[in-house]
């Protein structure tokens, strides 16, 4: 073995042995933070009895007994507690909580981009400053604003206060993203008599597409475990109370029923995990995205 070879050899087993350090931290950090969900979904398929009387991390001890399990604490749940009803209530709340935002945002950071108009920069200013308001300064306003229309329990009332919530957020991170594509690329096709609306079709939503995707990941997740904005425009109506609402109804009335709360926590978690996991690769560049000086 050559001088350069054993030179090589040493470098690369140096750095091998450098990493193992971190990655001996990632793993730890994930054991700790996933430990928790599995319990969580190991108890939610365990009788009552056995909830009660051993902690959920014994079933490993037979791990290949599969008798212990069933899917009675999922069914009474999904049927009896109404927790299937609750969970299309918050897809009709979620999908389109989660899409007019980003509709909207997408040609507003699209105008403050590239159109120029006057008081641009200081409209800007005034959206992105909106994200330091707290939202409780607005529950009661508009709460009596929907009373007067009529929109307090309604599917459109919830819908309108997310958009309005979620806008100051989905404008700032869209707009950097933006404004940071490359300036040639648009004035050439404005130079072949592209108009705005075609420059935002042809180019600049297609080339969004990581920020558009991660700012959804944001949203969808927020709107979906969101219980304060439900409970102040929804109330108690069982007709539209989404997951969080219904589950916090559990919490109160079957406090003793630890596998039922849990199944019904983890009909809740399944969604969010799904969309989470297939969007993940945009989750990082949608944080950089907001980072980038437009």
């Amino acid at each position: 073995m050559s001088h350069s070879t054993k030179l090589m050899t040493s470098d690369r087993l140096r750095k091998i042995l450098s990493s193992v350090p971190l990655h001996i931290v990632l793993i730890g950090i994930t054991f700790v933070w996933t430990l928790p969900s599995v319990g969580l979904l190991i108890s939610s398929f365990r009788p009552q009895n056995d909830v009660f009387a051993t902690g959920w991390w014994t079933v490993f001890q037979h791990p290949f007994d599969f008798t212990q399990y069933q899917l009675d604490n999922y069914i009474r749940v999904l049927t009896t507690e109404g927790m299937a009803r609750a969970f299309l209530n918050s897809l009709t709340i979620a999908i389109p909580s989660t899409v007019i935002p980003i509709a909207v945002a997408a040609f507003a950071a699209y105008a403050f981009a590239w159109m120029d108009f006057p008081g641009r920069q200081v409209l800007f200013v005034i959206v992105v400053g909106l994200l330091v308001v707290p939202l409780q300064m607005t529950l009661i306003p508009l709460l009596r604003v929907y009373n007067r229309l009529g929109l307090a329990g309604t599917f459109l009332g919830i819908w309108l206060a997310h958009t309005g919530y979620g806008l100051p957020f989905a404008v700032y991170l869209l707009r950097n993203f933006i404004g940071s594509l490359p300036r040639d690329l648009f004035e050439s096709a404005y130079l072949d008599g592209a108009s705005h609306l075609t420059a935002f079709f042809r180019l600049a939503f297609p080339l969004s597409i990581p920020a558009i995707a991660s700012l959804a990941i944001f949203q969808f997740l927020w709107v979906w475990n969101d219980l304060l904005v439900a409970l102040i425009y929804l109330g108690g109506t069982q007709d539209v109370a989404p997951l969080t609402v219904k589950l916090s109804g559990l919490v109160q009335s079957m406090g003793q029923d630890w596998q039922l709360l849990t199944a019904a926590a983890f009909v809740s978690m399944a969604l969010p995990l799904v969309v989470f996991f297939s969007l993940q690769r945009y989750f990082v560049r949608g944080i950089l995205a907001g980072s980038v000086k437009g």
